[in-house]
């Protein structure tokens, strides 16, 4: 089976993948989640109340601000070496503007990285970080400084493989069409000699998913971690796998729709297995931390003095603060789905809000 030729500019992605479909066969959830996902975000600014989703950075300045200082903070305490702010995913270039602004008041001033596939997401980033540089994965980082890496809302949207235990045992589900409609099929091919010890046996119906491309991205993050020194957080929705279950979505318009629904014109993402994310990363020796929700990880790291603070020196807008603030962090309005992981270098201190 060969994965279809999508360019990410291309206005008629699904009869592209109808016609590779056709003409060879069902192919595999990753192949057309990555090619949807790679069109999406190749042709729009997803975010924002005109968009599609919100992300945290967007509701307000104090979550960029936090995780700067939770580099700012590490960096400091490993002797302020020569490094690098690296961020995967950066959305509208929010994130990284709050970051270094706050890294910068604690005398943090790195080039900047982003990496970023999207020219659309490019300019926008621009705008915000106009002295950013960007690549399109961690082979095009610099090799000479310390990493200060930020990935919030990215491991999410990588596409992911599904396994469902069926009557006769492990089978791949893959996407089939008719005409230009997409809808998950089962393949043919056995997979039972790979599936975990603990989930053999699990009953019919049940879905294993998982992500190589997050865990190939893991692996080489961490390498370099380990080669130039620094740390990483990673936050986003997820669970501490391996687990059972069918996570994967589709967010179109701020609501939910059908995931096989017009590839390339809604957001597809699946919950992030970090138990295999932090095993990726100790394959390569890093240290790793977490997860830790991230209501828990902002408390540590100061949102409440931050809010109060801001909220002092604008009085006019300290309910909306306190509101954001605890859209942020309390279980009720983020959930208990948010969480972060750290990846350090061995002996690198870990910022505020990860166990060791």
């Amino acid at each position: 089976m060969t994965e279809p030729v999508v360019t990410a500019a291309d206005p008629a992605l699904p009869e592209r993948l109808a016609r590779a479909i056709t003409l060879a066969g069902p192919i595999s959830l990753a192949q057309f989640m990555g090619a949807a996902n790679a069109h999406y975000y190749a042709t729009r600014n997803p975010l924002g109340a005109n968009g599609d989703f919100t992300t945290a950075p967007e509701i307000s300045q104090m979550f960029g601000e936090l995780i700067g200082l939770g580099l700012a903070d590490s960096w400091d305490r490993a002797g302020r070496p020569a490094a690098r702010y690296v961020e995967f995913g950066p959305g509208r270039g929010t994130l990284a503007a709050d970051a270094l602004r706050s890294m910068a008041s604690a005398g943090c001033t790195p080039p900047v990285h982003l990496i970023e596939t999207s020219p659309t997401l490019r300019d926008e980033q621009a705008k915000r970080v106009p002295q950013a540089e960007w690549a399109v994965d961690t082979v095009g980082l610099p090799e000479d400084g310390a990493l200060l890496v930020v990935a919030n809302e990215f491991f999410d949207a990588l596409p992911i493989r599904q396994l469902v235990k069926t009557a006769d045992g492990w089978r791949e589900r893959l996407v089939a069409c008719q005409d230009t409609l997409f809808l998950p099929v089962m393949g043919e091919r056995g997979f039972d000699p790979i599936i975990p010890y603990q989930f053999r046996d699990a009953p019919v119906g049940s879905v294993l998913e998982t992500a190589p491309a997050a865990v190939a991205i893991m692996r080489q993050l961490s390498k370099r971690i380990v080669a130039q020194g620094g740390c990483a957080i990673v936050i986003d929705y997820g669970y501490a796998g391996p687990a059972l279950g069918d996570t994967l979505q589709a967010v179109r318009g701020h609501g939910f729709v059908n995931p096989y629904d017009d590839p390339g014109e809604q957001d597809l993402t699946a919950h992030v297995d970090f138990g295999t994310l932090i095993e990726a990363a100790r394959a390569e020796d890093a240290v790793a931390y977490g997860p830790v929700d991230q209501g828990a990880l902002l408390k540590a790291l100061g949102i409440d003095a931050r809010t109060e603070a801001l909220a002092t020196r604008r009085p006019e807008r300290a309910e909306s603060l306190r509101a954001d603030r605890d859209r942020l962090v309390e279980e009720e309005q983020m959930g208990t789905l948010f969480k972060a992981i750290a990846i350090t270098s061995p002996g690198w201190p870990v910022s505020a809000g990860f166990a060791a």
